[in-house]
């Protein structure tokens, strides 16, 4: 253990998230050894962040404004909506560039383990969103891992008296990835998700 205010570094750099002991340490003392401007540009950066960004109203992505710039692009369809579970997620699909819809994220998923139900996520505001009638998808974009699961068919059901067209993404192999190494509920989703060949 370190003395004062480096063990306290230490200590509030290991309550990140992915971040261990042994990393936590590696990054106080490479902050200790960085310049003065460059450690005063890291806090600045940090403390802007939380001044100065919230959530959007409209969808719960992360945002300058009250809306995110995706709420805000008028080229988006409005009609479609896909539902994901962080912002970070919202990142991932974006720089695919093939959904050209509108998102809600949920802010987690169904979790009883956790302690995280229904009531913790942004569900009430997705049905808020929907009871206009003007989206005619939603695309459930939850992890393929059971909470995720558990969510997407929680929301599936929800929704299934208002006439949406509700889909799932499709889950499978990776590609680079060998059938070997699969486990068998991917190797399944795969199978269930094939597609024809244009030949």
């Amino acid at each position: 253990m370190y003395e004062g205010v480096v063990q306290d570094l230490i200590d509030e750099l290991g309550r990140l998230p992915g971040v261990g002991p042994k990393s936590a340490q590696r990054i106080a003392f490479h902050i200790l050894q960085a310049e003065t401007t460059d450690v005063r540009r890291l806090a600045h950066a940090l403390t802007e962040v939380k001044e100065k960004v919230r959530f959007c109203a409209e969808c719960g992505n992360v945002a300058q404004e009250e809306r995110c710039r995706v709420c805000l692009d008028p080229r988006r369809d409005p009609a479609v909506i896909c539902v994901v579970e962080e912002p970070k997620d919202v990142v991932a699909i974006e720089r695919t560039r093939e959904f050209r819809g509108r998102y809600h994220v949920l802010g987690g998923a169904i979790s009883p383990i956790d302690g995280v139900g229904p009531g913790d996520l942004r569900i009430r505001e997705l049905l808020a969103r929907l009871a206009d009638g003007a989206v005619t998808e939603l695309i459930l974009a939850t992890d393929p891992n059971l909470e995720g699961e558990a969510t997407a068919t929680y929301l599936a059901r929800m929704v299934s008296s208002l006439g949406l067209r509700v889909t799932r993404l499709a889950s499978g192999l990776p590609v680079g990835g060998d059938l070997e190494y699969a486990d068998e509920v991917t190797l399944g989703r795969a199978f269930e998700g094939r597609r024809l060949l244009d030949v």
